[in-house]
């Protein structure tokens, strides 16, 4: 079936207004930040890109439903380091505009490649991904570890722990129809699954309540197939898990528990590296986001010594 020359927007008036939104945003992002798209087999791939050429690149995957704009509040401390590159996942929001329908876990994995290829074209790089992202990102490793020099796991679906019931009925909220979530239901599951950002601070709340009416604006513009599920990895994949990763992980997660998830990791697969993000969920890259960015510099920085020094 054709896709609509509008799509993965509802209307080209949808697509105007998205467009608009980004450019407010993006004010937010370093000085000199580029935008480019990029055209692989899989389809048409947007990046923002900052930070020096000469720095170790890294890639960054979003969540589920949300654009690269989600890293805003960790790019000035990335970029400032690496060399950032950071996508819109084909078939979710944001520009990146898939060619073929997304069935099944080596359609991303293509496309990902595909963009690498184009951004890194030689040597290793970097890898971080949040959630849904962070499931590619696992995913990736597993299939071209010769690609990675290193890799960052933050609350990644699935790939560690299967999810919870709760969050099984909150997904079930989240497919309700769109007007029915353009009020209080989006913003309950939202305040379950974000509950520090909420309690911590008034900053924490005040981006809490950007990302709902975000979020809002999504589902009113885009029209979106359901994203693929996310997986767990069984034990020996883990066991054979060879890129050197950091799993990060709030200690009130609602997707799984973030003790048993721990648990797993320093069972079947103690070469990675594993930490909770204390008063954080879900919502760790809002509420503790100067926390979580330093902890991954750190261990990019520990990564870069080694490499270093090996040499």
């Amino acid at each position: 079936m054709t896709k609509p020359r509008c799509y993965p927007f509802r209307s080209e008036k949808a697509k105007a207004e998205f467009e608009a939104f980004c450019v407010e945003k993006a004010k937010a992002w370093p000085p000199g930040t580029q935008t480019r798209s990029i055209e692989v087999p899989s389809g048409r791939t947007f990046v923002r890109a900052c930070g020096r050429i000469s720095d170790p690149p890294l890639v960054l995957l979003p969540g589920a439903r949300v654009s690269s704009l989600m890293w805003t509040p960790h790019i000035a401390a990335l970029s400032a380091h690496c060399r950032v590159y950071a996508l819109d996942i084909i078939g979710d929001v944001g520009f990146s505009v898939n060619r073929a329908e997304i069935s099944r876990p080596d359609d991303l994995l293509n496309w990902l490649d595909e963009v690498l290829a184009v951004l890194v074209p030689t040597g290793q790089l970097n890898l971080m991904g949040i959630s849904y992202g962070g499931w590619i990102a696992g995913q990736y490793a597993l299939r071209h570890p010769g690609r990675l020099r290193k890799l960052v796991l933050l609350a990644p679906g699935g790939t560690v722990s299967p999810f919870s019931l709760s969050f099984f009925l909150a997904i079930g909220l989240l497919s309700m129809p769109v007007p029915l979530l353009s009020g209080s239901p989006l913003r309950r599951i939202l305040g379950w699954l974000f509950r520090d950002s909420v309690r911590t601070s008034d900053t924490s709340r005040a981006l809490f309540e950007a990302t709902v009416k975000d979020l809002r604006t999504v589902w009113r513009l885009f029209d979106l197939p359901r994203p693929l599920w996310s997986t767990v990895l069984d034990d020996e994949a883990w066991r054979s898990f060879s890129v050197p990763c950091l799993f990060l992980v709030g200690e009130h997660e609602k997707i799984y528990s973030a003790e048993a998830a721990i648990k797993r990791l320093r069972r079947v697969a103690p070469q990675v590296s594993a930490e909770i993000i204390p008063g954080a969920g879900h919502d760790l890259t809002m509420v503790q986001a100067e926390l979580v960015t330093n902890t991954v510099l750190r261990f990019l920085g520990e990564q870069a010594a080694l490499a270093s020094q090996a040499a």
